[in-house]
């Protein structure tokens, strides 16, 4: 088990979590920054060591929820959670379990997204990084994130918000009018331009061969999009950015 200290909140990442890194950070920073979650209810879907969490349970929320589809995620959440002296409800289940729970006020995700060849056998990635089912997510990096925007409607309250994490490669801008499309509210509201992860430099040279990457670059932009359910569902919110 690995010790991992984000600002003032260390967490245990058990083997076969994802531990947490720049976009988990990214996540909770811009969460602390532009969405108040005293009072209300927050999900976190894809948790893993259940960081996001543990920190919108921290800013006050009354009630938080957490799922991942790993068991392994899920009861690394619970100790997490319980060594942070806060409650987490840590759950084991795909997406549309935790429609069914719903709705929240506040939903925060930081979930795969990276975009996965068809085969990845002769890949060399070091275990320190995870499971491959913490990152994989299809040839476009697309398999969750457009779940989440589905689902993202039947997700939130009247006036939620939902907070996401993902790269650039997996679409940022696809997200944002999937979102739009669903009826909410989406802009993005935070990014860093970050160095390749040990995942990505594997990948490297196939995202080369697919056009997603120019040739010897190895950094990309991550970012979090924020997006809101309004008060009226009929009105169309504003496509401008």
């Amino acid at each position: 088990m690995t010790a991992v200290l984000t600002h003032t909140l260390p967490v245990a990442v058990a083997a076969g979590v994802y531990t947490p890194q720049q976009d988990s950070h990214l996540l909770i920073n811009t969460l602390q920054r532009t969405t108040g979650v005293s009072g209300r209810t927050v999900v976190d879907l894809c948790t893993g060591s259940g960081i996001v969490a543990i920190a919108a349970a921290r800013m006050g929320a009354t009630r938080v929820s957490a799922w991942d589809i790993s068991a392994r995620a899920v009861q690394c959440t619970r100790d997490n959670a319980a060594a942070a002296g806060v409650l987490v409800d840590a759950r084991l289940g795909p997406i549309d379990r935790a429609v069914a729970h719903g709705p929240y006020d506040v939903v925060v995700s930081n979930p795969p997204y990276v975009p996965t060849p068809p085969h990845t056998g002769g890949e060399v990635i070091p275990a320190h990084a995870g499971p491959a089912w913490a990152w994989d997510a299809g040839r476009d990096g697309r398999l969750i994130l457009d779940q989440l925007c589905a689902y993202a409607s039947d997700l939130l309250t009247i006036d939620g918000t939902l907070l996401l994490a993902q790269s650039e490669f997996a679409g940022i801008d696809q997200t944002v009018h999937c979102l739009r499309s669903a009826g909410l509210s989406a802009d993005v509201v935070a990014s860093q331009v970050i160095p390749f992860g040990p995942v990505m430099h594997a990948r490297a040279g196939w995202l080369e061969g697919t056009g997603l990457l120019d040739l010897d670059r190895r950094d990309e932009r991550i970012a979090v999009i924020r997006a809101t359910k309004p008060r009226h569902p009929g009105v169309r919110p504003s496509a401008t950015t």
